[in-house]
C-alpha cells in the first residue's frame, strides 16, 4: 500500500508539473521548425540554392552564371550531410527584403557578357534550369497555366525561348510576393533549433518583444525586361527604380547576346495573410491528383489484402491437414507412408543441409536486417513529423545515421545465422567484417563511378573528397565496431537447434517440369503489387522535384509489403518441399527478393515513358546508377524478410514430424 501511495503521489507531482509547463508555453515545435518573427523594416536576405533541372538532374552552383553577388562576398550556409549528398549548395544572395516595405529595387548591371557566359546561359535555358531561392526557410513558389490547368512550381527559370524564335532571353526581373501573418506573443518564445539558432522560453515580460510578423508564403513572378545601359549605370545597389510591368513583346525583353550588359532588378510586395506559421507548408504539399493518389493506394491495399488472405487461408488448411494425417498414424504407418508418398516428408533428412555459399547468405541476411531496420525507423520518424520538408536533407541524414547505428543488429543476425548453420562460432569475425562492408562497398563503387562523371560535369552534386573521408570515417568509427560487437553477441547467444538430423548422403532432387527459377522470379509480382503505385510518387518526388509527404500511407504500404513478402516466400518454400526440392534456402530469399527486379524494370519504364524530359547519356547513367542502388537495397531487405519467415516455418513444420 505504501508503494502504491508513493506511486500515486509521484504521478500527481508529475501531472502538476506538466500542467504548469502547459501554462508556460503554448506549443512545442520539433527541431528544424524554428519560428522567427520580424519587426517592420527589419532586413531579411534571401538565400539561393543550386540550379536544378528535371532534364539533366545535374545541379549547378547559382553563381556559376553571371548573377549579382552580395557586397560582402559569397558565403555558404552550414549544410548537413543529407544536403551535401543531394547536391544542395545554399549561398547568401544580394536580394534584400525589408519587412512590410513594398519597393522596387535595382540590384546590379553585369559586365559585357563573354562568349563563354552566353553559351552557358543559353545551355542552361535550353535545359530548363530553375533558380531556387529561399526566404525564411521557404522556397520560392511559382504558378503557371498550362492548357488551362494551374501548375505549381518551386523556383523560376534561368531564361526562356519564345515559340518560333531562335533567340533566348534571360530572366532579369522578378516580382516577389511575401505573405506575412501578424504574430502577437503570448509570453513565450519557441523551443527548437533552426538555421538561425536556438529558441528559448521567455516570460510574460517579453510579450511585446515576441510580437511581430512571421513569413508564411513566398511567391515569385519572373519576367525579362530590357533596360537602357546608360541609365542603369548611374544607379547603385538597392537604389529605387520604377515599378515594371512585365513586357509581352520580345523587343522589350532582355536578349542573351555577346557584349550585352544585363541589369537585374526586383520588386517586393508584402501581403497580410490569415495562414498561421504551422500551416505555411500546406501550400507546398498540395499535390496534383491527390484524390487519385489516395484512392489508388486504398484500392491496392484492398486487392493485396484479399489475395494474400486467400493464399494464406488455403495454405494453412493444406499444411494442417498434412500434419494432422501424419500425426494420427503410428510409427509403422508413418514409415510406410514415407516410403509410399512423396512430398515434403521425404526431405526430412536433407531440409536443414547447409546451403551453397552459406557465408554469402549470412552476409546478405545481416545487411538486409540493417536496411529493413533503417527503413522502418526512418518512415516511422517521418510519419510522426520528425523529418519535415522544412529540414532540408534531414531525411537522408537520418537514414545514414540509423544505418550506421543498426550495425549491431546486422552483425548479430548474420553471425547468429552462421552459427546456426555451421553449429560452431568459428569464422564469425570474417562474417562480421563482410557484413560491415558488403552493401556499403557496393554503394561506394557505384557512387565513385557516378562521381567521376559528376566531377567531369562540374556539378554541385559531385561528392567532394572531404565528404568521402567523412563517410569512410563514419563507417569505420561507428558501423564497423558496432557490427563486430553485434557479431560477438551473436556468438554468445544459443543457436537454434534443428528438429531433425541431416543425412550424410544428400538426396537426389527429382527433375522438375518447370525450372524453379521461373517460379522464384514470378513470385515477386505479388509484393510488387503493393509497391508500384506508391513507387510512382516516390520516383516523381526524387526526379521531378515534387514534395513527398504521405509517409503515413507509406508506413501502411511498408507493413503490407512485409506481410506479403513473408507469405509469398513461405508458400514458395512449401511448394518446393512438396516436389522434394530441399534446397530451399536461397529460393526463400529470392522469392520475396525478386520484387527488386520488378522495381528496377519499373524504374526503366518510368525513365522511358514518364521522364521523357531527361536528356543526355550522363543523366541516364546517373538515373540507372541510383536506381540500381535502390533495387539492391530492396532485394536485401525483402529477401531477408522472406528468408527469416521461411526459416521459422520450415523449423516449425519439421518440429511437428516424429522421426526416429
Amino acid at each position: 500500500m505504501a508503494l502504491l501511495f508513493v506511486s500515486k503521489r509521484t504521478y500527481l507531482v508529475l501531472f502538476t508539473y506538466v500542467v504548469f509547463l502547459g501554462h508556460l508555453c503554448n506549443g512545442f515545435y520539433l527541431p528544424g521548425s524554428y519560428m522567427r518573427t520580424y519587426s517592420t523594416g527589419q532586413e531579411i536576405f534571401a538565400k539561393v540554392n543550386s540550379l536544378t533541372s528535371i532534364e539533366t538532374e545535374l545541379p549547378f552552383s547559382y553563381y556559376s552564371l553571371p548573377y549579382c553577388t552580395p557586397s560582402g562576398g559569397i558565403k555558404k550556409s552550414a549544410e548537413n550531410l543529407g544536403e551535401l549528398l543531394m547536391g544542395d549548395q545554399i549561398d547568401n544572395s544580394p536580394y534584400r527584403f525589408r519587412m512590410n516595405i513594398n519597393e522596387s529595387v535595382f540590384l546590379c548591371t553585369t559586365h559585357p557578357l563573354s562568349e563563354h557566359e552566353v553559351k552557358l546561359l543559353k545551355q542552361r535555358t535550353h535545359d530548363l534550369y530553375q533558380v531556387n531561392m529561399i526566404l525564411d526557410n521557404l522556397p520560392a513558389m511559382r504558378f503557371a497555366n498550362q492548357n488551362g490547368v494551374k501548375i505549381q512550381w518551386t523556383g523560376f527559370p534561368v531564361g526562356f525561348t519564345p515559340p518560333g524564335s531562335k533567340d533566348d532571353y534571360i530572366i532579369n526581373h522578378v516580382k516577389f510576393r511575401v505573405f506575412v501573418h501578424e504574430y502577437e506573443g503570448a509570453g513565450v518564445q519557441i523551443i527548437g533549433t533552426g538555421e538561425e539558432g536556438m529558441g528559448v522560453i521567455s516570460t510574460s515580460d517579453d510579450k511585446k518583444k515576441s510580437a511581430g510578423y512571421e513569413i508564411v508564403g513566398f511567391e515569385v513572378f519572373p519576367c525579362s525586361v530590357k533596360y537602357e545601359p546608360e541609365k542603369m549605370a548611374k544607379l547603385h545597389q538597392y537604389d529605387e527604380v520604377d515599378s515594371v510591368n512585365c513586357p509581352l513583346e520580345q523587343e522589350k525583353s532582355q536578349i542573351i547576346r555577346e557584349q550585352e550588359k544585363v541589369s537585374f532588378t526586383y520588386e517586393v510586395e508584402f501581403v497580410k495573410s490569415n495562414v498561421r506559421w504551422p500551416s505555411r507548408w500546406d501550400a507546398y504539399l498540395k499535390m496534383e491528383g491527390a484524390r487519385v493518389h489516395w484512392f489508388s493506394i486504398l484500392n491496392s491495399l484492398m486487392v493485396i489484402f484479399f489475395l494474400a488472405g486467400i493464399v494464406f487461408v488455403i495454405f494453412l488448411r493444406t499444411v494442417r491437414r498434412d500434419l494432422t494425417r501424419y500425426e494420427e498414424l503410428d510409427k509403422e504407418s508413418q514409415a510406410q507412408m514415407n516410403e509410399e508418398l512423396s512430398g515434403w516428408k521425404l526431405v526430412v533428412g536433407d531440409v536443414f543441409r547447409e546451403p551453397n555459399h552459406s557465408k554469402l547468405l549470412c552476409v546478405m541476411v545481416g545487411d538486409g536486417v540493417q536496411i529493413t531496420g533503417m527503413t522502418v525507423a526512418t518512415i516511422l520518424f517521418a510519419a510522426f513529423g520528425f523529418m519535415s520538408p522544412a529540414s532540408r536533407g534531414m531525411l537522408l541524414t537520418g537514414m545514414i545515421i540509423l544505418y550506421l547505428f543498426l550495425g549491431t543488429g546486422a552483425g548479430y543476425a548474420g553471425v547468429y545465422l552462421w552459427r546456426t548453420i555451421k553449429g560452431t562460432s568459428e569464422g564469425w569475425r570474417s562474417v562480421s567484417w563482410s557484413i560491415a562492408f558488403f552493401f556499403p562497398g557496393i554503394v561506394f563503387i557505384i557512387l565513385t563511378v557516378l562521381n567521376f562523371i559528376l566531377w567531369g560535369s562540374n556539378s554541385t552534386s559531385a561528392i567532394p573528397i572531404s565528404l568521402y573521408f567523412i563517410l569512410l570515417s563514419l563507417l569505420f568509427c561507428i558501423s564497423v565496431p558496432l557490427t563486430l560487437l553485434g557479431g560477438y553477441l551473436g556468438t554468445r547467444a544459443d543457436p537454434i537447434q534443428f528438429p531433425v538430423r541431416t543425412n550424410q548422403i544428400a538426396r537426389e532432387i527429382p527433375a522438375q517440369k518447370y525450372p524453379s527459377w521461373l517460379l522464384v522470379i514470378g513470385a515477386g509480382t505479388l509484393p510488387f503489387g503493393t509497391l508500384f503505385i506508391e513507387l510512382f510518387f516516390i520516383l516523381s518526388s526524387i526526379w521531378l522535384g515534387r514534395f513527398y509527404y504521405v509517409f503515413g500511407f507509406l508506413l501502411v504500404v511498408l507493413m503490407l509489403l512485409v506481410v506479403v513478402c513473408a507469405e509469398v516466400s513461405v508458400v514458395l518454400t512449401y511448394m518446393h518441399l512438396c516436389v522434394e526440392d530441399w534446397q530451399w534456402w536461397w529460393k526463400a530469399f529470392y522469392a520475396s527478393g525478386s520484387v527488386s527486379l520488378y522495381v528496377f524494370l519499373y524504374s526503366m519504364k518510368y525513365l522511358v515513358f514518364d521522364l521523357q524530359s531527361l536528356s543526355g547519356p550522363v543523366s541516364a547513367i546517373l538515373y540507372l546508377g541510383y536506381s540500381l542502388i535502390f533495387a539492391i537495397a530492396i532485394m536485401l531487405s525483402t529477401g531477408t524478410i522472406g528468408f527469416i519467415t521461411s526459416f521459422y516455418f520450415v523449423h516449425y513444420l519439421f518440429s511437428s514430424v516424429k522421426i526416429d
